[in-house]
């Protein structure tokens, strides 16, 4: 994957040109099943940027989505400064849609983060996800307990991945990241992320995801800012 700060990432098949798609609106279908309702788009490179119906754009990833088709589905411009409840009216009745308010902004370290999830296996916006509850991309953030900072590495942790510094955002993501990799892997997303929490030995020892508040609104989070 191109390293570079994204939110998505658009298959290469569908690059159409270098400026945006004279299609009212498009369709962009995500790996992941998804879809994202957007005015337009154009190719910067190895990259893409969408235009957003509700303003602004966004720089994309080229391996992340499926395709891109236009949105026959007529969307007229939004009125200055919209009520909100007017811009969820918007959403196309034909597909689904991702709310592109749910959906993760371009964050801090966001190269990081793609490299290293790319490497490991792990959706790099899950791991956006985590980050954001875990320390909320403070970089010298330490609980009370001793995790330590982006990913809140506890300290034995650290040691198993050779972190010497867990407050360097590159080695504190590489090693939060590994240690996601592995809860997946032996436990699946939803039982990963509580471990991570809780601890792997509470979740084996309840079974699932532990009755701690703390651990269940955790979960829910990560798990809400992943898929809204």
């Amino acid at each position: 994957m191109t390293v570079r700060i994204v939110k998505l990432a658009v298959a290469t098949c569908v690059l159409v040109g270098a400026t945006v798609s004279n299609a009212s609106a498009e369709i962009v279908f995500l790996t992941s099943g998804r879809t994202l309702s957007v005015k337009g788009h154009r190719q910067d490179g190895a990259s893409m940027i969408v235009a957003l119906r509700a303003g602004g754009e966004v720089t994309f990833d080229q391996s992340l989505v499926e395709k891109i088709v236009p949105d026959e589905v007529p969307h007229p411009e939004p009125a200055p400064e919209p009520d909100p409840a007017a811009i969820e009216a918007q959403a196309t009745p034909k597909l689904p849609r991702v709310d592109v308010q749910g959906l993760l902004d371009v964050t801090p370290y966001g190269e990081i983060i793609s490299a290293m999830s790319q490497a490991n296996g792990v959706d790099p916006l899950l791991v956006r996800a985590l980050i954001q509850v875990e320390s909320n991309y403070k970089p010298r953030a330490k609980s009370s307990k001793g995790a330590m900072g982006l990913m809140q590495l506890m300290p034995e942790t650290a040691r198993a991945y050779n972190v010497r510094n867990p407050y360097d955002p590159k080695a504190n993501i590489e090693a939060g990241i590994k240690r996601l990799k592995s809860l997946i892997d032996r436990l699946g997303v939803d039982l990963a992320l509580a471990a991570y929490n809780a601890g792997e030995g509470a979740v084996q020892r309840f079974n699932g995801i532990p009755p701690y508040r703390e651990t269940r609104d955790y979960v829910t989070r990560i798990l809400s800012l992943w898929h809204p």
